[in-house]
């Protein structure tokens, strides 16, 4: 185990918390206006398969497990379970579709993850930082609207996804998504 302040803390990662084991699902850090940030996490725990959530402050200790990173690619869905092969040994494994949270939406066949093993039993994935979408849904940009405009409009992605947009973007574009914040990067080339 190894400790890091909660502020590190990302999706897919392991930590021990309250003498369980949790992958992280998603993760909202908040600055209000009063106090100090904090971090908010969904988890699920690797035991049980319960789905549960937690607050951190920002300088918090978080206990991260440590766990077997393998190289994988992702097969396919059944709805109930997503099928992975690990690149190394061409052994496949399952992991429940439900947790993989909201991972599920930008898994594509044959796109290599990361995959997250403890005591030789995947828990969790790692995302390409960035994946191509494209944008299925979008208001056109209104005439007089500038680039350097407002801070964008919504857009839905082709896997469902809601994100923001700048404002020439238009229906049917290809963009690429930072997969942690689900942010708008750039036009995919």
């Amino acid at each position: 185990m190894a400790s890091y302040i909660a502020n590190d803390m990302r999706v897919g990662w392991v930590i021990s918390h309250n003498g369980k084991r949790y992958s992280v699902t998603s993760i909202t850090k908040v600055k209000p206006g009063k106090g100090g940030a904090f971090v908010q996490a969904d988890l699920r725990d690797i035991d049980s398969g319960n789905k549960g959530g937690d607050r951190w402050r920002a300088e918090d200790k978080v206990e991260k497990l440590m766990v077997e990173d393998l190289e994988c690619q992702y097969l396919y869905s059944d709805g109930t379970d997503a099928y992975f092969m690990n690149l190394s040994d061409y052994e496949q494994f399952t992991m429940p579709v439900d947790s993989l949270g909201d991972q599920m939406k930008f898994l594509a066949p044959e796109m290599t993850v990361r995959a997250n093993f403890v005591e030789g039993h995947p828990v969790s994935i790692t995302l390409p930082k960035t994946v191509v979408a494209t944008v299925v849904e979008t208001e056109p940009a209104l005439k007089g609207q500038t680039a350097t405009g407002s801070g964008g409009k919504p857009a839905i992605l082709d896997n469902g996804v809601r994100v923001q947009v700048p404002v020439f973007i238009e229906q049917d574009e290809k963009i690429v998504v930072n997969t942690e914040t689900l942010e708008y990067v750039e036009r995919a080339k």
